[in-house]
C-alpha cells in the first residue's frame, strides 16, 4: 500500500491582489497547478514566494510549512520583496482608490492571525483613515469626539493642549515656592515667577508649537500637520524615525498625548533649583529672567519625542552659570 500524503493548507495571491485563496496541496506542483487556475494565470515560469518576506519557496521548504502560510504566486523573473511590495503599492496609489484599500486591509485583518501582521495592518489602517485635510468640526466629527464644544477647528485644540502642557511647567515653576525655607529667598522667587508667567502670557503660553495653521517657524509640524520625533536628548536625531499626525485620526491624536516635550537640562532637577539658588544671595533684578524663561518654556531647551525616545534617567546637564545673572554694565569714566 502506497503512504497517503496529508494535503498541507497554505493560502496564496497573486502580487496585484488582496484577495487570498486557500488551496490544499500535496506537493509544490500541485500549488502551483491550482493556484494558476484560481488566479486565472499561465503556469509558464510560475514560482511561489512567501507573502511576508519574499522567500523563494522549493519543493523542500513547502513540506515544511506550517498550515496556513501566506504564499504569492509570481510570473516568471518577477520578485516580491514582501511588505515592502505591499506598502509600495498602497503609497503609489491615488486618492479615489482609498476606500477599496480600506476595505481589502479590514478583510486581510480579520483573517490574519500572526500579531505582527496584525500590528502592520492595524497601522496601515489607521493611517489611510486619515482625514487631515478636514479642519473643522461639522467636518470630522469623530476626530472631535471627547472634546469640549468650545474648539471649532483642530488647530484650535492643538493649540490649546500645547498651551495646557507649557502652564503644567508654569505650575511646577510656582510649587517650588513652598519648598524655599528662607523668607527673603522665597519672596524674591517669587517675584521671578510672576515674571515668567508674563513672558508666557505674552507669548500666548507657546501653543503655536502645536497648531499647524501657525508660520513654519513657530510651529512644530508641518504643514499638514505631521510631527517627527526628534531623538532622545543626547542624540541628534531619532534613529526610529517615528512620526505621528494627530490630525488624521482620532486615534492619532489619543496617541499623540503619550509624546513628550522633553527638557535638555532638566526642569526638575536642574533649572528650578537652579533658579531658587541664585536667589539665596541675589535680588530677583539680578536674574537673567530670559535665560530661565528659554530654558523652561521654548523650543531652545524643549525636544519633541515618541515615549520610546524619552529617557527619563538623570540627563546630567546644567544651566550655564555665565547665564544666570544680567551682565553689569561697567560705568564709563
Amino acid at each position: 500500500m502506497h503512504k497517503t500524503t496529508k494535503p498541507k493548507l497554505v493560502k496564496i495571491r497573486s502580487p496585484n491582489q488582496a484577495r487570498k485563496y486557500g488551496i490544499a496541496a500535496v506537493n509544490l506542483k500541485e500549488l502551483i497547478k491550482k493556484g494558476c487556475q484560481l488566479l486565472k494565470v499561465s503556469s509558464s515560469g510560475v514560482h511561489v514566494c512567501l507573502y511576508e518576506d519574499g522567500t523563494v519557496v522549493t519543493e523542500e521548504y513547502f513540506q515544511n510549512l506550517p498550515d496556513n502560510t501566506d504564499l504569492v504566486l509570481l510570473p516568471d523573473r518577477q520578485s516580491w520583496n514582501g511588505f515592502a511590495d505591499e506598502i509600495n503599492r498602497v503609497l503609489g496609489l491615488d486618492r479615489n482608490t482609498e476606500d477599496l484599500l480600506v476595505s481589502a486591509a479590514q478583510g486581510l485583518l480579520s483573517d490574519e492571525r500572526s500579531p505582527k501582521r496584525r500590528r502592520i495592518l492595524g497601522d496601515l489602517l489607521s493611517n489611510l483613515r486619515d482625514s487631515s485635510e478636514l479642519e473643522d468640526r461639522l467636518q470630522d466629527h469623530d476626530w472631535f469626539e471627547g472634546i469640549d464644544t468650545r474648539f471649532k477647528t483642530k488647530s484650535a485644540y492643538m493649540k490649546y493642549n500645547c498651551e495646557s502642557r507649557i502652564r503644567g511647567y508654569l505650575k511646577e515653576v510656582d510649587g517650588y515656592t513652598q519648598t524655599i525655607q528662607n523668607g527673603k529667598t522665597k519672596s524674591e522667587y517669587k517675584k521671578v515667577a510672576e515674571a515668567l508667567a508674563e513672558k508666557l502670557k505674552a507669548a500666548r503660553y507657546n501653543g503655536t508649537y502645536f497648531d499647524r495653521s501657525e508660520k513654519d517657524a513657530n510651529r512644530l509640524c508641518t504643514e499638514e500637520g505631521w510631527f517627527s520625533c526628534q531623538g532622545a536628548f543626547d542624540e541628534n536625531s531619532c534613529n526610529f524615525l517615528h512620526s505621528i499626525n494627530p490630525y488624521g485620526n482620532r486615534e492619532s491624536r489619543i496617541l499623540f498625548s503619550t509624546w513628550n516635550l522633553d527638557h535638555l537640562i532638566e526642569k526638575k532637577r536642574t533649572v528650578i533649583p537652579a533658579l531658587a539658588k541664585a536667589l539665596e544671595a541675589n535680588k530677583s533684578n539680578d536674574i537673567n529672567v530670559d535665560y530661565f524663561y528659554k530654558l523652561l518654556f521654548t523650543r531652545e531647551n524643549l525636544k519633541l519625542v515618541h515615549i520610546v525616545c524619552h529617557k527619563k534617567g538623570a540627563h546630567e546637564l546644567s544651566c550655564d552659570s555665565r547665564k544666570i545673572y544680567k551682565r553689569v554694565k561697567k560705568t564709563v569714566k
